[in-house]
C-alpha cells in the first residue's frame, strides 16, 4: 500500500488532464528559478556597480577623466555608469557649440538621463512579470487538476457498490499532488517577485537621486561666472 500511494506512483497513475497540469506547474517552476538565479546574479551585480561608481565619483576625480576612464573600461556600462554616461555626453556636445542656452543645455541633460533612466528600469524588471504570473496562477492551475482528479474520482464511486476509504484514497491522493505542484511553484516565484521588486525599487530611487544631484553638479557648473 505505501508503494502504490508513493508520490510517483500518484503522479504516473493520475489522469491525462491532472498530468498535463502537473507537467505545466513543473516546467513553470523550474524555469521561475532559472529566472530568481539570474535576476539574483544581475541585481547582485547592479548594486555592487552602484557603489563602486559611487565612490569614485564623490571622491573629487574630474568628470571628463571618469567619463574617458568608464568609456575605455572594458565590458558594457549599466546602472548610475549609463546615467552619467549620457547626461555628461549631452552635456559636452551642447556645450560645445558656439553659442548656447545654458537652460536648453540642462534641458538636453535632464531629458538624455531620463532616457537612460527608463532604459534601467526596463532591465531591472525584466522576467519580474513572469514571476508574477506563475506566483499568482500556479495555486489555481494546481486546483484545477485537484478538482478535475476528485471529480474523476467520484465518478468512479458510480461503479462500485461501497464507498470505502481506500476506494476514493488513490484517487483524491493524486488529485491533491496537482495542488502540492502548484504551491511549490508559487511560493518562491512569489518571495522572489516581492524581493526583486523592492531591490529594484530602491536601486532606482538612488539612479533617481544620483541623476537629481548629478544635473546640480552639471547646473552650477554652466551657470558659474568664468
Amino acid at each position: 500500500m505505501v508503494e502504490q500511494l508513493s508520490i510517483w506512483s500518484l503522479v504516473i497513475n493520475a489522469s491525462a488532464v491532472v498530468q498535463v497540469v502537473m507537467a505545466i506547474l513543473v516546467l513553470a517552476s523550474f524555469i521561475s528559478w532559472i529566472m530568481i538565479f539570474q535576476r539574483f546574479s544581475v541585481i547582485r551585480n547592479t548594486a555592487k556597480a552602484l557603489r563602486n561608481f559611487e565612490d569614485r565619483f564623490w571622491s573629487g576625480i574630474d568628470l571628463g577623466q571618469l567619463y574617458r576612464e568608464i568609456s575605455d573600461a572594458s565590458g558594457k556600462i549599466s546602472g548610475a555608469e549609463t546615467i552619467f554616461c549620457a547626461g555628461i555626453k549631452e552635456y559636452t556636445r551642447m556645450t560645445q557649440q558656439k553659442s548656447y542656452d545654458p537652460d536648453a543645455v540642462m534641458e538636453g541633460v535632464q531629458r538624455s538621463m531620463r532616457v537612460a533612466l527608463a532604459r534601467e528600469e526596463e532591465k531591472l524588471g525584466q522576467h519580474l512579470p513572469f514571476l508574477a504570473t506563475v506566483g499568482s496562477t500556479s495555486p489555481y492551475i494546481g486546483l484545477f487538476g485537484t478538482v478535475w482528479g476528485i471529480m474523476n474520482s467520484f465518478r468512479g464511486l458510480a461503479n462500485v457498490h461501497q464507498a470505502t476509504l481506500a476506494s476514493v484514497a488513490p484517487g483524491i491522493s493524486e488529485a491533491l499532488v496537482a495542488t502540492a505542484i502548484g504551491l511549490f511553484a508559487a511560493i518562491p516565484a512569489v518571495i522572489a517577485y516581492n524581493r526583486f521588486a523592492a531591490k529594484s525599487e530602491w536601486l532606482m530611487n538612488n539612479y533617481e537621486t544620483f541623476a537629481d544631484e548629478f544635473s546640480s553638479i552639471l547646473h552650477r557648473r554652466i551657470h558659474s561666472p568664468i
